[in-house]
């Protein structure tokens, strides 16, 4: 007797050795259905090829690939869309697929069974290696003719690979093109930062950083040449001062003589001449045209006065002709004239050395605000060159992949094997259906077993005579043999002759 679902071995051995024909019986029944399910039910065929991934016949260091999406995520798209209604439909009536159902069952329950019997696998990378890139994928085509599912397997993976190549250059085309269109914008950008930058030098021409050391130069230059032609002006007005006083003495002199050649007047221009002469050696060499002048001029002098006694009478009959000016007194209004011109025109280059001395201050003065300025509208040429600059390298990298991808260089898909012909069926398999029936009819047999030991309410220990009577044992009968001679019914009697004995 079985209490609370708890078997024990002993339990076991008297179910197993009374009920031992059930797991046989069970095992058989079922393992006979399993055979005739795989016989009975329609075979269904497997058709299967292996698409592989092959790498780029250039290195990715040269051109860089554009299509950068994991190949996982890629071929999930790619399933979705090859197996949309749009592309199996076509397929459905290529090759006249359930021609009994279509009348009955709605065309999109059509492809979704279509859709059920096609399966895609991606291939596991082997162990041990460091990319973990998937190498490929397998597509599998179940159908209930072999011939079909070999065709149907041919044109889901040639859709995989058309997909794969039209994908992959779309996406090369759209890369360039938003490329090209980027770096438009960024040229006018650039073009943008060139105008103002090119129109900023020619507004502060000259105050530019690179030309501030150039304007100390050029100022210290204006400084000397302004020294220069202040002492030369200063100069000139000497010479200028020096002059007039010589040409007052002159006319003084002359107007002197004018009046009669005496000896004594004579005496006193010699004098004054001689008083020139000096002051002109002191200032000048010996060899100064001005020097041998006055020097010519003091002989001559010196010569009439040595003839005035005797030339008085001509001196009066000339006296018309001495009333023209000397040359030397016309010499010195000649020189003072030049003096007025180099004075006027040596304060017209003070002034025009001035102002080029003004300009040069206000130029390094507004340096620093030009500086930074000039550095601002630097800085962003710069940023939009470099931009510019990105943006070309990359658009020719995706030219270059879009070449690749035109001329099948790129990543490509490659059948390994083309789609198997099925000679056995993939469903029902009689191996895995044989197993399953010997697997369920142990299970069966064992859970019969199991219910016959519950069900059984007989008495065979002294545990489940106390646990029935709820008394404790006091003596045991023990099981006498039946003899050779004995009937089996009688052997049985004495078995169960087991009575305990109890207290009142």
């Amino acid at each position: 007797m079985i209490r609370n679902g708890e078997i024990g071995l002993a339990d076991l051995r008297r179910v197993f050795r009374q009920y031992w024909w059930v797991p046989p019986l069970a095992t058989a029944g079922c393992l006979t259905l399993a055979l005739t399910l795989s016989v009975v039910l329609p075979k269904r065929y497997t058709s299967q090829t292996i698409v592989l991934v092959d790498q780029p016949k250039v290195p990715s260091d040269y051109v860089k690939p554009v299509v950068t999406e994991d190949l996982n995520h890629r071929l999930a798209s790619m399933q979705e869309q090859i197996l949309s209604r749009t592309r199996l439909e076509p397929i459905i009536e290529k090759f006249g697929l359930y021609s009994q159902e279509r009348g009955r069952v709605h065309p999109e329950d059509l492809v979704e069974r279509l859709k059920k019997s096609v399966t895609v696998t991606p291939v596991t990378p082997m162990a041990g290696t460091q990319d973990r890139t998937i190498p490929g994928f397998s597509v599998s085509v179940t159908f209930d003719n072999p011939l079909l599912a070999q065709q149907i397997c041919s044109d889901i993976t040639s859709m995989f690979m058309e997909q794969n190549t039209r994908a992959r250059g779309q996406q090369a085309a759209r890369t360039t093109s938003f490329l090209n269109q980027q770096l438009d914008g960024a040229k006018a950008k650039l073009d943008a930062q060139d105008a103002k930058l090119a129109q900023f030098k020619r507004q502060y021409l000259g105050s530019l950083p690179d030309e501030e050391q150039a304007n100390l130069s050029l100022l210290m230059g204006m400084n000397t040449q302004l020294e220069a032609n202040t002492q030369a002006l200063s100069r000139e007005q000497q010479d200028k001062a020096f002059n007039e006083s010589l040409l007052s003495q002159q006319e003084a002199n002359w107007k002197a003589a004018q009046t009669g050649h005496n000896p004594e007047a004579l005496e006193v221009q010699l004098s004054a001449l001689e008083d020139q002469l000096t002051a002109l050696q002191a200032r000048y060499t010996p060899q100064h045209p001005d020097v041998i002048k006055l020097q010519n001029s003091i002989e001559e002098l010196k010569k009439r006065i040595a003839a005035a006694p005797k030339t008085t009478n001509a001196a009066e009959k000339d006296t018309q002709a001495d009333a023209i000016e000397p040359p030397q007194i016309q010499q010195l209004r000649a020189r003072l004239h030049q003096d007025d011109l180099n004075m006027a025109d040596l304060t017209k280059r003070q002034a025009q050395i001035q102002e080029q001395i003004r300009l040069l201050q206000g130029r390094v003065q507004a340096s620093p605000a030009v500086e930074q300025q000039f550095k601002e509208l630097t800085r962003s040429y710069q940023s939009a060159l470099d931009f510019y600059n990105d943006l070309l390298k990359k658009r020719d990298q995706s030219a270059m992949a879009s070449d690749l991808e035109n001329q099948q260089e790129s990543e490509q898909f490659r059948v390994l094997d083309p789609p198997s012909l099925p000679s056995q069926p993939s469903f029902p398999n009689k191996l895995y259906f044989a197993g399953g029936g010997l697997g369920a009819g142990l299970a069966l047999g064992l859970g019969i077993l199991y219910l016959l030991a519950l069900s059984d309410q007989s008495l065979y220990t002294e545990r489940d005579v106390e646990l029935a009577l709820k008394l404790p044992v006091l003596a045991l009968i023990p099981v006498l043999e039946a003899t050779p001679g004995r009937s089996m019914r009688s052997s049985r009697l004495e078995k169960l002759s087991e009575v305990a004995v109890t207290k009142a």
